[in-house]
């Protein structure tokens, strides 16, 4: 059994990041994905992950939104998520706890998740409705603004089904954002449009950046938009972080002979 007691109750002070993994080790039965991680977002910033397949970084995301870990903690805004306070100390959270520690968050996905029943209005209305108690008046106003943002109110009476991959991209993107998360986290958004569209996604990512204070960590294979878009960019190999820093650093001068391969590899396939 870990000793909890190196970990806080909450985490304190003037410079509290909004995301903090503490020491958290992720493992499927005997695999182990994950080792000793630990990662601070701050408050606003914009974090993509890269790196091959199998070194760990969606696991990243998952173990955030839906998942629980073998070790460690991982707070957001100061609180942790994966455990809970018991007796003065930290103990595993339970399924009810975990809910509601995950209400800050929200995640899009690679497949869209939408619900093929309803328009794209009623998709982003449901959360607010159904979690947040909102009233079917005030959940349509904000989600019709939330269309409006990702370009996509001229389509809000159309079922998923009449909509292009990258439109439905797009309201799952106001969907997530319907529940007025902090931290949103995009896995992969774009791996699963056709390459004309995917710039409707990122053009959509871009825009939240500028306007918006969330904070954002995405897993992503598009070194450019990577590059272009973030505060920090962080490249895992074998389950752990081996290099991090500025987009500009990473990519046009880094240190690691790993990165170093992993870049030289990407643009070779490019």
């Amino acid at each position: 059994m870990e000793d909890m007691s190196r970990y806080p109750l909450q985490l304190e002070g003037a410079d509290v990041p909004m995301v903090s993994f503490k020491n958290v080790t992720k493992a499927y039965g005997s695999l182990t994905v994950l080792e000793n991680l630990d990662l601070d977002i701050r408050e606003g910033e914009m974090v993509s992950v890269i790196g091959p397949s199998g070194s760990g970084k969606t696991t990243v995301l998952r173990m955030l939104m839906l998942e629980r870990i073998q070790q460690g903690v991982i707070y957001v805004n100061g609180k942790p998520i994966t455990h809970m306070e018991k007796n003065g100390g930290l103990v595993p959270a339970d399924d009810k706890y975990l809910r509601k520690a995950r209400e800050p968050i929200g995640m899009c996905f690679q497949h869209f998740n939408l619900f093929p029943h309803m328009t794209a209005l009623q998709n982003c209305m449901e959360g607010p409705v159904q979690v947040l108690g909102m009233s079917k008046r005030a959940a349509r106003e904000r989600s019709e603004d939330l269309l409006e943002l990702v370009g996509m109110i001229d389509k809000k009476d159309q079922h998923p089904s009449r909509l292009s991959g990258g439109q439905q991209q797009r309201v799952a993107i106001a969907r997530a954002l319907a529940m007025r998360p902090k931290v949103m986290l995009f896995d992969e958004v774009t791996s699963a449009l056709d390459p004309e569209v995917i710039g409707e996604v990122t053009n959509v990512i871009k825009k939240l950046v500028a306007e918006h204070n969330l904070t954002m960590l995405m897993v992503t294979h598009q070194m450019g938009f990577a590059k272009d878009i973030s505060d920090r960019v962080c490249f895992f190999f074998g389950g752990k972080i081996e290099e991090q820093g500025p987009p500009e650093q990473l990519f046009d001068h880094p240190q690691k002979e790993r990165t170093q391969q992993f870049l030289s590899a990407v643009k070779s396939a490019d």
